[in-house]
């Protein structure tokens, strides 16, 4: 029940959804005769539909995310890692492409970046996590396939299969490596802070390596950052989901 909750309040409060919902409000607004307030909540709306299409906005709303934990250049010598953990993202396991074709955006981002940090430390266990409706076409195996086939010996690698949501992952991984175990988490900069908060709080001393950046792409003097777009309100979508997922996180421990 927890779970639709919080998957139908994100939905909701997406800026589409919610704008959507404010424009029919001044619209009935409008029919039962008040004309000039339901004139001007059906504006605010649009206006503010438009606002969170526009890079200056979603960069700003996005961008505090995305920075608060630097890239990882390469191993500081200091730390005693155990594993690099590349959370879960989405992918599509019944397409007829190839395994990499088949992992999302952020999937694909992460799972490159986990590589490339394991590669490094090839005596390190590459653990990779996400669920999925059918419990043998999962997230971690679609990462696991991917993963052998770009080099990475089987035994090198272990599936979470089980998580669901960044909660779950962060107590199986402590199920899986037990309290205080020090881990390298590979996932978007976005995500990373609360993914940072799921660790700390199920006992783990998680250690940050962000991919898969989405602020600040368009140089500010070309047309399309003062154009909104569809890209741009995907930003913004991106900044209000993890910030409330944030807010959530009280109840998930």
């Amino acid at each position: 029940m927890y779970t639709l909750m919080k998957s139908l309040t994100a939905i909701l409060l997406m800026p589409m959804s919610l704008m959507a919902l404010i424009f029919t409000i001044g619209w009935l607004i409008r029919k039962l005769g008040w004309y000039r307030l339901g004139h001007s909540i059906m504006t605010l709306a649009m206006l503010l539909l438009l606002l969170a299409d526009w890079a200056p906005v979603a960069d700003n709303l996005l961008g505090p995310l995305e920075s608060q934990y630097v890239a990882w250049e390469k191993w500081p010598e200091e730390q005693n890692i155990e594993a690099v953990v590349v959370l879960g993202g989405g992918w599509q396991p019944d397409r007829p492409w190839s395994i990499t074709g088949r992992l999302s955006e952020s999937s694909g981002l992460r799972l490159m970046e986990g590589l490339r940090l394991w590669h490094e430390r090839p005596d390190l266990l590459l653990v990779v996590s996400g669920g999925g409706q059918d419990p043998k076409m999962t997230m971690a195996h679609g990462y696991a396939e991917a993963a052998e086939a770009l080099g990475v010996p089987p035994e090198s690698i272990v599936t979470l299969v089980s998580p669901n949501d960044t909660a779950e992952e962060a107590k199986s991984v402590r199920a899986l490596l037990g309290e205080g175990a020090q881990v390298l988490i590979v996932t978007s900069a976005s995500h990373m802070p609360r993914a940072m908060r799921h660790f700390e709080a199920a006992g783990l001393a998680p250690v940050a390596a962000p991919t898969h950046y989405l602020a600040d792409r368009t140089e500010g003097l070309a047309l399309a950052y003062w154009l909104p777009s569809a890209r741009e309100l995907r930003k913004t979508e991106r900044a209000i989901y993890e910030t409330l997922g944030l807010l959530a996180i009280r109840w998930e421990h």
